[in-house]
């Protein structure tokens, strides 16, 4: 992942791989915004505590730096599932300044173009999924529950659904907490052995201490390329979530904030 040539009113880092795609896609930082303390400073979530309307503000900030505004995009009500919503110009808005009416998903895929897409995280996996040949467009929350139940996969079948080919599917993998800080217990490992069979050591290994390190990152990877994903369509952040990183962490610091993958559809050139 790349800073932005031009630097926006925020922070944000963007995927090179989606580079000359009619496509704009983007993880905000922790920084330009305007809330204090544990959420210093560009919290994007209604939910862990922080002044709603300096989360508002922070919102309006981080979609501008798509040249949306909040009436054009949806955001989720996250719940560590599996469940994927297709969205268009009449969801738009949703989420964006109240938790009641957010759409009830981990993950949203649209054909609609300006229409933006929004997934917070601190700590699990956001991903922004992109078919240049259909112009269809998904953004996935995945904590390990929705990855060990294959989220990302579900978006590639919901994209499917909208013309989508998985083979024509260029994904960004954004930054999550490295395998290294992700200690997890015995019901993680199982779940993800359920998941992964005999490829379950690419993700989980034990830690020597009788609980077991889970790579995020490489089980959604192997997740998308189940899914028919190339493997060279695929690009993973360099850099994870916690301390001397600009990205929140729920496992460094609690409460916190939550940082957010946004991405929308150009517009068809006339």
């Amino acid at each position: 992942m790349a800073a932005p040539p031009h630097p926006s009113a925020v922070d944000v880092l963007r995927w090179t791989t989606l580079d000359g795609l009619a496509v704009d896609a983007l993880v905000t930082t922790r920084h330009g915004g305007v809330s204090s303390g544990p959420y210093a400073t560009l919290n994007l979530s209604l939910g862990v505590g922080d002044d709603p309307s300096d989360v508002v503000e922070n919102r309006r900030r981080a979609v501008a730096a798509l040249g949306l505004t909040l009436d054009d995009v949806v955001f989720c009500h996250q719940t560590h599932g599996s469940e994927v919503a297709v969205v268009d110009d009449a969801d738009r808005g949703r989420g964006a300044r109240a938790v009641d009416d957010a759409v009830p998903a981990d993950a949203v895929v649209t054909a609609t173009p300006e229409l933006g897409l929004a997934v917070m995280v601190g700590d699990c996996v956001p991903l922004v999924l992109y078919d240049p040949g259909a112009h269809v467009l998904g953004a996935v929350h995945a904590g390990w529950r929705g990855t060990v139940r294959r989220i990302a996969q579900a978006a590639v079948e919901a994209m499917a659904g909208l013309g989508g080919d998985p083979a024509r599917i260029v994904a960004g993998i954004g930054p999550a907490i490295t395998a290294d800080r992700y200690q997890v217990g015995d019901e993680v490992a199982a779940a993800a052995r359920d998941c992964f069979g005999a490829h379950v050591d690419d993700v989980a290994r034990p830690d020597g201490t009788g609980r077991w390190l889970f790579d995020q990152w490489a089980a959604n990877r192997r997740i998308l390329v189940d899914a028919g994903v190339p493997p060279r369509n695929i690009e993973v952040s360099p850099v994870g979530t916690g301390p001397g990183t600009p990205f929140f962490s729920d496992r460094a610091q609690r409460p916190c904030g939550r940082f957010a993958a946004l991405a929308r559809l150009r517009a068809p050139v006339a």
